[in-house]
């Protein structure tokens, strides 16, 4: 199975479904990631920049993805961006990649890029659309410190229906997120080991395994 990751910044996938990455790529499943957003100058130093690269590059290599896309747009401006200026190269990467399964971004987070690829997402994978990109199934992921902020709100909820075991793969997704050394929290932030344990301990609870992680499912077509 082709499984394609949909992160708006680099980190987003790791802490939203990296234990089920982890898991998809024990089962022999063959993993993509489409990273949205990059850091650019002056908000950030080159140096900066040239770190967070680099983080991408070892993380690429942690998961063993096949494929990395990075569409550059700039962080924290999307909605400045025209959204077929996103649609179009969301909707050509898909069309190459034919994942079976999309992981993205809740669309009620309240980071305002989050919203806005969800939206652009959804716009490439309407339901008569999905079947020749090849996608079956549409995944949202939570991401600590965008979903859990979001207001709570009927529209902006984050409603899990989706449960996986990641019992195996708590220590590893925790390892691979040390290695956002630019985006990473000590405890007790959101970011933070133990909000990441924490949150996975919960969710676990919901299937009575140690550690589990949770979807929105959004579509399933076959």
């Amino acid at each position: 199975m082709r499984v394609l990751a949909i992160s708006v910044h680099p980190d987003d996938e790791t802490l939203g479904c990296g234990g089920t990455l982890l898991r998809h790529h024990a089962g022999g499943d063959s993993l993509f990631w489409l990273i949205v957003t990059q850091a650019y100058e002056p908000m950030w130093s080159a140096d900066v920049i040239a770190r967070k690269s680099a983080e991408v590059e070892r993380v690429a290599s942690a998961y063993a993805f096949e494929w990395v896309m990075r569409l550059g747009m700039p962080t924290a401006r999307l909605d400045t961006v025209p959204q077929n200026d996103l649609i179009a190269p969301l909707r050509d990467a898909i069309s190459e990649v034919r994942p079976e399964v999309v992981y993205v971004v809740h669309g009620g987070d309240v980071h305002t890029d989050h919203g806005v690829v969800f939206t652009a997402t959804m716009s490439v994978l309407k339901p008569f659309y999905m079947a020749r990109l090849g996608v079956h199934r549409i995944l949202c992921y939570e991401t600590l410190s965008s979903t859990d902020a979001a207001p709570i709100l009927p529209g902006r909820q984050f409603m899990p229906v989706v449960y996986r075991d990641i019992s195996s793969f708590i220590d590893r997704k925790i390892e691979i997120m040390s290695f956002y050394e630019t985006e990473y929290q000590a405890d007790p932030m959101p970011r933070g080991p133990a909000s990441i344990r924490a949150l996975a301990r919960h969710r676990g609870a919901t299937l009575g395994v140690d550690y589990a992680e949770a979807f929105m499912l959004i579509r399933d077509v076959e």
